[in-house]
């Protein structure tokens, strides 16, 4: 009997190893479903792929030379897909599915899908442009200003040049009369 308990017992342990056995073979399948794979993408980036145990895909596209987008990562759970954009500075931003594809699209689409603003020196650049255009403006007003001023000033000469030379006409007039009649007084006995 004792003998036949200490048959049991070994047999009982076997087992016992045999399904941890199969327990950590079943883990270790599980978790070589996960994979990742890399290729290259579009505007200069890569994009890696990974499955988890879950069945959850991760597609992560890095972005290698894009001063807005640093990269993008898309997650398809469940059929869901959610799309995140992160930018150099570590801001991120989920954008809505209607936006197209952030996987195969330029980075500069993705940012401002994002709501991503570019660089300063584009705004400078704009603000430069605005205040050339107001410049502009100003100085086609004033010297819009200045014709009238000088058509204004114009006028008024040609005025006081004409009733100076009608008064001038005048007395010219009025002197060749006096002229006139003192030659008729002196000529006349």
């Amino acid at each position: 009997m004792g003998l036949t308990m200490a048959a049991l017992a070994v047999a009982t342990a076997g087992c016992s190893s045999n399904e941890n056995a199969n327990t950590n073979a079943n883990a270790n399948a599980n978790t070589s479903i996960a994979s990742d794979t890399t290729r290259p993408g579009p505007d200069e980036s890569e994009i890696t792929t990974s499955v988890d145990a879950n069945g959850v895909k991760t597609e992560t596209r890095v972005f290698h030379n894009n001063p807005r987008v640093a990269r993008v990562v898309v997650t398809t759970r469940d059929g869901k897909r959610t799309t995140t954009v992160y930018a150099p500075s570590g801001e991120s931003k989920d954008l809505k599915e209607e936006t197209g594809d952030a996987l195969s699209a330029t980075g500069n689409a993705i940012a401002d899908a994002a709501g991503f603003v570019a660089h300063k020196t584009v705004d400078l650049a704009d603000k430069t442009k605005e205040g050339a255009k107001t410049v502009g403006e100003k100085t086609a007003e004033g010297a819009k200003t200045v014709g009238e001023k000088t058509a204004e000033g114009a006028k008024t000469v040609g005025e006081k040049t004409a009733e100076g030379a009608k008064t001038v006409g005048e007395k010219t007039a009025e002197g060749a009369k006096k002229a006139g009649k003192a030659i008729k007084k002196a000529v006349t006995p």
